[in-house]
């Protein structure tokens, strides 16, 4: 059996709290932002060429057919692999409130432009359903992979990619579950991605934090997992630096 603890800390030195990446890592040019917008930018754009129906439909009878729910919950995955990450991995960009906040804000983004889109276009799903273009599905899984991404791309690049695979999972069942066309997922993922980028370019809401008080205190819960001894801690560290 796994025990969990909660333990608090107090730390009074004039150092900063959680396992975060530092700010000055987080600066980015014009150009460089421009130039991580390609990958989603070939996505929309690929997907909007396929847009035509014959087109679309000899690209669906090639994909084998499913039935299966997993997409449902598959769509999460990406996200909820972020917070497990955060237990097992030492650095990340943001602490768990930070994680919780740009999630949130690039889920209900990506969702708006997402359902803009859908009623806008009124694209008929293979199936017959209505509201097919572009896949919410598909663009709920590649912005919280990109969220995921931006986390911990610092500190492990490789395994910061691996929330793309989930998400990729995510639009091949929408196709084979015959509920999306390919160039609803293909726009999906680029609206998702596209959309995180952003979020994370601006930082909307950077200084909110409910947990730092008037007088420079500070609430951060780490979690930490041992293996060997089978221990699962969460951490509640409050920083009384006044100066930070």
């Amino acid at each position: 059996m796994f025990s969990l603890a909660l333990s608090l800390v107090y730390p009074c030195a004039a150092q900063s709290v959680g396992k975060t990446v530092a700010d000055s890592t987080r600066t980015v040019s014009k150009s460089s932002f421009l130039a991580k917008q390609a990958v989603p930018g070939l996505l929309v754009v690929s997907g909007l060429s396929l847009t035509g129906r014959s087109v679309k439909q000899d690209i669906q009878d090639w994909f084998p057919r499913t039935s299966t729910k997993a997409d449902n919950w598959l769509q999460w995955s990406p996200g909820a692999l972020m917070y497990v990450s955060d237990i097992f991995v030492n650095k990340h960009r943001d602490d768990l409130f930070g994680q919780t906040k740009y999630l949130t804000i690039s889920l209900l983004a990506t969702s708006a432009v997402t359902q803009l889109l859908k009623v806008t276009a009124h694209v008929r799903r293979p199936n017959g359903g209505s509201l097919s273009f572009p896949s919410g599905h598909t663009s709920n899984a590649f912005a919280g992979a990109t969220v995921f991404f931006h986390e911990f791309k610092d500190t492990s690049p490789l395994f910061a990619s691996s929330g793309y695979l989930l998400s990729s999972a995510t639009g091949i069942l929408r196709i084979t579950n015959n509920r999306h066309w390919l160039p609803d997922v293909l726009v999906g993922a680029g609206i998702g991605i596209l959309v995180t980028n952003i979020v994370y370019a601006i930082e909307p809401l950077r200084n909110w934090d409910p947990f730092r008080k008037a007088g420079g205190e500070k609430l951060t819960m780490v979690p930490d997992f041992y293996p060997r001894e089978h221990y699962l801690c969460l951490t509640v560290k409050i920083n009384l630096d006044h100066n930070k």
